[in-house]
């Protein structure tokens, strides 16, 4: 007896209509984190347009954007000596906010993990950065051109202190709140103080160490723009003060919205770089709830 060929089927879903929620979520939050800066942006052009102060005094972010744009691709030349010479600008400072960033990174890791890890390293050596971390930065200006001249030297000195101390805080205070209960645990299944500090200590004091990282480029980028104001003849801080001799504050409002930018950006990277080394932080912290 043949099989009736009218038995039902079941409906099939549609992928597009599984997938149009969550698109639409994605362009909502994208039109959210936008919603603010466009305010701002419309206001800062009304008030530049309203006469309240000189045009050239406060350039409308219209004005701002055509001499970026000529700063950057070299449109019309109305930037004059800077036409074009962004990206180079850009990558000055960047070698500058990286090179000190990392030394920063690097040192600040190692001894913040001993000082957080041994009481001995802490009597000795804390005393002496805690009398060092409220000298600022720039404070340091003199004694840097003194010691490494005019040149990268001085930029990437000060960019190293900046964010040195942020780094090396949260990196003490990573370690010295992991869980008694985790070191016992390591330590009774035949742990040594070194497997235990680079399998217990170092991953428990990692969200630590990331939030230092946020801060301390953060601090990066301010240092070597104010260095490359004193110190240095090249980069987007240079751009930025030599602007402002010239009375181009149109290029000096340029050159502040591209630290922001860079700024940014860098932390974007932290942030990414953080995601996926802390991915097991995501079902059991606030995180979990965006997206």
């Amino acid at each position: 007896m043949a099989l009736s060929s009218s038995a039902p089927t079941l409906p099939v879903p549609q992928p597009t209509a599984v997938a149009r929620p969550a698109l639409i979520r994605r362009l909502y939050r994208r039109i959210e984190r936008a919603i603010v800066p466009f305010l701002l942006l419309i206001g800062w052009e009304i008030f530049s347009r309203s006469g309240v102060l000189p045009p050239a005094l406060l350039p409308a972010p219209s004005q701002v954007l055509v001499a970026w744009a000529d700063w950057v691709f070299a449109t019309d030349g109305n930037t004059q000596t800077y036409s074009g010479h962004w990206i180079f600008d850009v990558a000055a400072s960047a070698t500058r906010v990286f090179a000190g960033f990392a030394i920063s990174t690097l040192l600040g890791v190692s001894i913040g993990m001993a000082i957080g890890w041994s009481r001995t390293v802490e009597r000795l050596i804390e005393p002496v950065l805690q009398i060092l971390r409220p000298v600022p930065p720039v404070s340091w200006i003199p004694l840097a051109i003194i010691w490494f001249g005019i040149a990268n030297k001085p930029a990437i000195f000060l960019v190293f202190l900046g964010s040195f101390f942020p780094i090396l805080l949260s990196t003490i205070h990573g370690v010295k709140t992991c869980d008694r209960n985790l070191l016992r645990a390591g330590a009774m299944t035949g742990g040594t103080p070194g497997k235990l500090l680079r399998y217990i200590v170092f991953p428990a004091a990692l969200p630590s160490i990331f939030s230092g990282l946020r801060i301390a480029v953060g601090s990066a980028w301010m240092l070597t723009v104010t260095a490359e104001m004193v110190a240095v003849k090249s980069g987007v801080g240079y751009v930025l003060w030599d602007s402002y001799y010239f009375l181009r504050y149109d290029i000096v409002i340029a050159a502040m919205v591209s630290i922001g930018l860079l700024g940014y950006l860098s932390d974007l990277a932290i942030q990414l770089i953080a995601g996926r080394v802390l991915r097991w932080q995501r079902g059991s912290t606030l995180q979990a709830k965006e997206g």
